[in-house]
């Protein structure tokens, strides 16, 4: 159930890589035994920034890549595991009380489906999910005959799982080297933060991990993944300030030279309303591709439940801008209503890797329909 991870196993290569692959990893990597890891290469104050866009590929060998193998899950003790699923039922538990007092001391009828039609818009899940779910619900109480109002409960609860085990995938590792991920989101999701404790579940993996800090306009981006890199012993490339796309750009060269297997890009937070910054975006992803052909292989977006049905219209325009392979959604630890999941599978059914609960690494855990709609209906 945790950390559904699978990878591709490369073939191993000479560890003796060229000179000036060497001198580049060396000048755009420090060791962390260094005082501090970020890579200190600020343009000078009196020019200015130029607009990069790199018309050429770095000259590096790719990796040979062999067969797929499917790592399990880490071993994990009961304890654990109930404290997460105890950390997700009370995340969960303004929905969860909602929902469940509707089939308490009630029988079948019009009442309770306006009853749990309501709750269900409050929670969050949207006119569309909550039609759909209403209506397989009362074709479900009518085919089975239910009588029993907990019986219709435990139906609402196999249809919600059903909805939503589309989202459920597992995060494909190996295809490339480095597997290039892009981290994208609105301001204030947990987005740095996120990176950080997926650093450390893939280090899990037997993964080398390199992070590239592109977000150099929000004041302490840069040394907020700084002590994250230190906490998870991996290199985090920046500078000063300038141009997102050149420190992601050097990122990836780094990460070839290095033979790193993953490099997570952090990128600026963007207000969806606002185009010309999505068009920045848009050019970090391009030259990303420039970088490494194929990349990036994944583009993640951070997204906050608290803040509803704005989840959902973030989800559409950064879909429609850089064409989204995952989610990760955060802050289920709060006043989270949870049911935008159903509003999400039912308007862009993309996959949420991670969910996470709290500000502990632990607390990011890979996303279970089953789990959610459990701790949604509190069964």
């Amino acid at each position: 159930m945790f950390s559904f991870f699978k990878r591709f196993k490369g073939s191993k290569e000479s560890e003796n890589a060229p000179d000036e692959s060497q001198a580049a990893s060396e000048e755009l990597t420090p060791d962390l035994a260094d005082e501090s890891p970020i890579v200190p290469t600020a343009p000078s104050a009196n020019e200015p920034e130029p607009e990069f866009e790199p018309e050429f590929e770095p000259d590096f060998t790719e990796p040979e890549l062999e067969t797929v193998e499917i790592i399990p899950p880490p071993v994990q003790d009961a304890s654990a595991k109930r404290s997460w699923l105890t950390r997700l039922k009370s995340g969960l538990s303004k929905t969860s009380s909602s929902l469940t007092g509707i089939f308490v001391g009630t029988k079948i009828d019009e009442d309770l489906y306006e009853e749990l039609e309501t709750a269900l818009l409050m929670s969050d899940t949207g006119v569309d999910a909550t039609e759909f779910l209403l209506e397989a619900l009362r074709e479900k109480v009518r085919a089975e005959r239910l009588t029993d109002p907990l019986q219709v409960k435990t139906a609402l609860r196999s249809l919600l799982v059903d909805l939503l085990k589309p989202l459920e995938k597992s995060l494909m590792l190996g295809r490339a080297k480095p597997l290039v991920m892009m981290i994208a989101g609105v301001n204030g999701t947990g987005k740095t933060t996120s990176i950080g404790k997926l650093a450390k579940h893939l280090q899990s993996f037997n993964q080398s991990v390199l992070l590239a800090a592109g977000d150099t306009f929000r004041a302490a981006a840069r040394e907020q993944l700084a002590i994250w890199g230190q906490r998870n012993n991996v290199t985090v490339v920046a500078q000063e300030s300038g141009d997102p796309a050149a420190v992601i750009f050097d990122a990836v060269g780094a990460a070839r030279a290095r033979k790193i297997d993953v490099m997570m890009a952090d990128t600026a937070g963007r207000l969806p309303t606002q185009l010309h910054l999505m068009q920045e975006l848009r050019k970090v992803k391009r030259v990303i591709g420039k970088a490494q052909d194929g990349a990036p292989h994944e583009v993640l977006l951070v997204i906050d439940v608290n803040t509803g049905q704005n989840s959902l219209a973030q989800v559409k325009a950064f879909d429609d801008a850089l064409g989204l392979t995952g989610l990760i959604v955060t802050k289920l630890d709060g006043t989270a209503k949870g049911g935008i999941l159903a509003a999400i599978v039912r308007q862009r059914p993309i996959p949420v890797y991670f969910i996470g609960v709290g500000e502990k690494v632990e607390d990011l855990q890979p996303f279970s329909a089953e789990e959610f709609a459990d701790a949604l209906l509190g069964s």
